[in-house]
């Protein structure tokens, strides 16, 4: 397998550090509002990563952290925390809007199919681990107080930035009226590890006792802390969406590496943004739009994970309404494929190729998963049914639509066989057909349309579909 590592700006062969288990985790969301379809696209990247590594026959122990608390409106050390945003926002505490938009997250990623994390954490979960990290930091001079907040310093570090390759001279530092700045940091990029409630923050209704005093972590913070809790010192791979290169992933390698002398992460992949007119999707956007809103107006969610699948995780993609129209009628047509099993031919003599097939679809995934070209390796076996219609050697053709699920999560496995009523009803249809009664055979087509049960005529008699 081959995967793009953006520590070292190239495709590189997948090698796991303990032979075939793997440890990965991935940035899991923020849950002061409803996910939107941009982050959605990262988590079915995410899950697309899981399931080839686990085709490939690896062992995968996959975390993935909750962010409840720290996570500020700038993702640095600026401004309000998004977690008492969202408390304002409802009139409710934190922990209940935490609590509520996690079973949402839960909800919606259920509905694109997406595998649960073998461990999930929530950063309120794992305070000690983070209060433990920063007494580390402090202890090896990495750190440093002031009366807001401990900062790491990152002049102590040689190789500060090396994810993004960005000099600290060329970073831009953003300054707003409402922005509270700490005049005791030493470096304009130094960042926060913990948080005191004092001044900016002195009602912020998460705290916690510390050696130091009463506070909270920094966003950076709680991932480095639940990955040595959880996975060890370092691990093989370490997922998140582009936008957390230049910072947040940034500051995990500075302040992981620091208190424990080791790499964070072997491999760092990054998917990239998803547009909407133009402009990067962001839940601070008035047209934000969620997996509620694509279901409402008539989408099965599972369309929108094949939209997803559609453009490479490095790829920039588009959403409009009409893109996700064509996925759906794409996934109809894979699905109509899929029913063929049902009426496929058990001992045809016609010489197929669906074990290849399947030999190729995975090849696709394991080339840095390109699902692009995993789809049109379906494509091509879907034209091929178009001539022959009727699938032969079913065992193999029902191993090829296995792999896709497993691969792509499209579920085409889950519908069951139509009715032994539903069969009599073709099988009385193809007899009036035959007797070229049209008045009767439209009679009993409308009434399996009816049923959710399409009909194409061919050689081979009528082959049915699901509407």
């Amino acid at each position: 397998m081959r995967l793009y590592n953006t520590l070292n700006r190239q495709v590189e062969s997948f090698k796991p550090i303990d032979g075939k288990n793997v440890k990965l985790y991935t940035c899991g969301p923020t849950v002061y509002h409803y996910a939107h379809i941009g982050n959605l696209r990262n988590v079915v990247f995410n899950d697309t990563l899981r399931r080839i590594l686990e085709s490939s026959g690896y062992g995968v122990n996959h975390v993935m952290n909750i962010t409840d608390v720290g996570h500020l409106v700038s993702d640095g050390d600026e401004g309000e925390d998004k977690l008492e945003k969202g408390a304002t926002r409802e009139g409710k505490t934190v922990w209940e809007v935490a609590d509520y938009y996690i079973g949402a997250f839960n909800q919606h990623t259920g509905l694109l199919n997406v595998l649960p994390p073998t461990k999930t954490v929530r950063a309120t979960n794992a305070i000690p681990a983070q209060i433990g990290m920063v007494q580390a930091l402090l202890d090896k001079g990495f750190a440093y107080q002031t009366q807001q907040a401990i900062y790491f310093d990152i002049s102590k570090l040689n190789d500060y930035g090396k994810l993004s390759r960005q000099k600290l001279s060329d970073k831009e530092i953003g300054v707003r009226s409402e922005v509270v700045v700490d005049k005791d940091k030493h470096h304009p990029q130094d960042f926060a590890l913990w948080f005191f409630t004092v001044g900016h923050f002195a009602d912020h209704q998460m705290r916690w006792d510390t050696p130091w005093g009463a506070g909270f972590p920094g966003w950076h913070l709680e991932c480095s802390a639940i990955i040595h809790e959880h996975l060890g010192e370092t691990i093989d791979i370490h997922t998140g969406g582009v936008d957390h290169i230049g910072t947040h992933h940034t500051n995990e390698i500075a302040q992981s590496e620091a208190a424990f002398g080791k790499p964070l992460a072997k491999y760092w992949l990054h998917n990239e943004f998803l547009h909407q007119d133009g402009g990067k999707m962001s839940k601070s956007g008035t047209e934000t739009i969620t997996l509620d809103e694509v279901i409402k107006r008539g989408y099965d969610p599972i369309a929108l994970r094949l939209f997803f699948l559609q453009s490479h995780y490095r790829s920039q993609a588009n959403f409009s309404w009409e893109n996700l129209d064509a996925a759906q009628n794409r996934l109809k047509n894979y699905r109509m494929m899929a029913d063929l099993r049902w009426q496929a031919i058990e001992d045809g003599d016609q010489l197929t190729y669906y074990d290849t097939y399947t030999a190729n679809l995975k090849k696709t995934f394991e080339n840095d998963l390109n699902t692009p070209m995993a789809l049109e390796t379906i494509g091509a076996i879907s034209d091929d049914l178009d001539e022959t219609i009727l699938p032969e050697n079913k065992d193999e053709f029902i191993l090829f639509l296995k792999t896709i699920d497993e691969l792509l999560g499209l579920q085409l496995l889950e519908s069951d066989d139509i009715t032994d009523e539903q069969e009599n009803l073709i099988r009385q249809r193809n007899v009036v057909r035959s007797n070229k009664d049209w008045i009767k055979s439209d009679e009993f087509r409308a009434e399996l349309e009816v049923q959710g049960i399409g009909l194409r005529d061919t050689d081979h008699g009528a082959v049915w579909y699901r509407i």
